[in-house]
């Protein structure tokens, strides 16, 4: 008996489907979709592929945007098996630590952008964004400003999915089924100069965005707002990438108005722009900047939040201790797996090879599908890409959403052998990192076909 098959006691593929079916809720899923067919289900991965029911896709989402490293990297497994033996847990509340998350809270500190030196660990991106809201609570009421609550944040915007995380989050979908509202939460405008540039240039529909954020720090009163949410790149609604010089004049505005600056660096972080982080390719610098995704490749659930000296200055003043951490804050395992990921970025220079080689070409080559009718615009950044569809190039129209466009050529593209996601009128790729020419060029001519597929639909009613 093969250790997969003793994992699951010998059952069938249809057996564990229906058991899924029964008592399994799945994230972002349809319960109708879980009772109309059985689910999908993965078995194997390997570099960029993974496999399941007898047939293998290449994964242009590394997953959710987090395997970055590439699927089945026996030098992670390996480092999960040695760590796990050596303390398979233990907590670290009450000044108590373990040498793997101490060496990572080290090596993070070097790598980060100067002045980010404290790093506090918990499991998912959305922890470490609510652990942020937390800590900027605590900043204020310590710095004796606790009427400063309100937490800037924009439209489109993703940080998270626990309760606080989702009033942050600009999709009303996620809002409203659960009644959820925050009036300490006010949103601003995006920078999506596709949707919303109309005849500006992006640079002047950038700077018209940054003053967007000063005119409502303005509205509100600066003496109320604590800080500012950003994704340099803004992920699930579509790979939403900012003019030159929008983040550089958001940062100016909120040292301006004495507001802290938080970089949701959960998807960009650890390289995806082909920087360490995505402060460096756009060229600001924020207070406060959260990890998770490219932490661990998706190894590990294992996330940071990273603090600038200025601001932990204040945080770790006095005797006041932090009333706030996860059974699982910097767990070992996870830890030592974190560290080795971070080693086979710089060993094979992956970082760099996105930023000179793979990013540039991927580019290159999905800009070819703009001569297809469907599209409207392709923006990328390193290894993250958003490919606009559209029912007019014009005008810029979209398709209603109902029509499910975007799902019908991402159901296309599958049915040839390739993952890419569908967000609302977007397809987003966010391939890991290990991707070369001949997988861009074999995702580029897969989708020219879902494409052209998905078209003549259309024009034939």
């Amino acid at each position: 008996m093969d250790q997969e098959t003793s994992m699951t006691d010998g059952k069938t593929l249809e057996e564990l489907q229906a058991l899924d079916q029964a008592h399994h809720m799945h994230p972002f899923t349809a319960a109708s979709a879980m009772r109309d067919a059985p689910p999908f289900v993965v078995d194997s991965a390997e570099g960029a592929y993974i496999s399941g029911q007898g047939i293998r896709l290449l994964d242009m989402m590394a997953g959710l945007g987090c395997v970055n490293v590439g699927y089945g990297r026996k030098e992670l497994a390996e480092t999960a098996q040695k760590a796990m033996e050596a303390l398979s847990y233990y907590h670290s509340f009450s000044a108590v630590s373990n040498p793997t998350a101490a060496a990572l809270a080290g090596r993070l500190a070097d790598i980060a952008p100067d002045g980010m030196n404290k790093v506090f660990f918990a499991n998912s991106g959305s922890e470490a964004n609510e652990t942020v809201l937390k800590l900027i609570n605590f900043y204020w009421r310590k710095k004796g400003q606790p009427e400063k609550r309100i937490i800037l944040t924009r439209d489109y915007a993703y940080h998270g999915s626990t309760i606080a995380t989702t009033a942050l989050n600009g999709n009303a979908a996620m809002l409203e089924p659960f009644g959820i509202a925050n009036e300490d939460i006010v949103r601003v405008a995006s920078p999506f100069w596709f949707r919303h540039g109309g005849d500006m240039s992006p640079e002047d529909f950038g700077k018209a965005a940054a003053q967007a954020v000063e005119d409502k720090i303005l509205e509100l009163g600066a003496e109320n707002v604590a800080a500012m949410f950003i994704e340099p790149v803004q992920g699930t609604m579509g790979a939403i990438i900012p003019p030159k010089g929008y983040l550089p004049e958001v940062e100016r505005i909120c040292r301006a108005h004495d507001v802290l600056l938080v970089a949701d660096e959960v998807v960009t972080g650890l390289g995806r722009t082909g920087h360490w982080f995505a402060q460096e390719t756009f060229g600001f610098k924020a207070d406060i900047m959260t990890l998770a995704k490219g932490l661990s490749s998706g190894y590990l659930p294992i996330s940071a939040a990273m603090v600038h000296d200025s601001v932990a200055e204040v945080l770790e003043s006095g005797e006041h201790v932090f009333q706030h951490g996860f059974t699982t804050s910097a767990h070992p395992v996870a830890a030592a797996v974190a560290l080795k990921n971070i080693d086979i970025l710089e060993d094979e220079n992956l970082i760099e090879k996105i930023r000179k080689d793979t990013g540039p070409y991927f580019l290159k080559k999905l800009k070819e599908l703009e001569a297809c009718q469907l599209v409207g615009e392709v923006r990328a950044c390193g290894l993250f890409a958003g490919i606009e569809l559209v029912r007019d190039k014009a005008t810029r129209e979209q398709y209603p959403l109902e029509a499910g466009i975007c799902e019908h050529v991402g159901q296309a593209a599958l049915m040839r052998g390739l993952i890419i996601r569908p967000c609302g009128n977007v397809l987003v790729l966010c391939p890991p990192f290990i991707i070369n020419h001949a997988e861009i060029d074999f995702t580029v001519d897969v989708m020219k076909q879902a494409l052209d597929e998905i078209q003549a639909a259309i024009d034939a009613g």
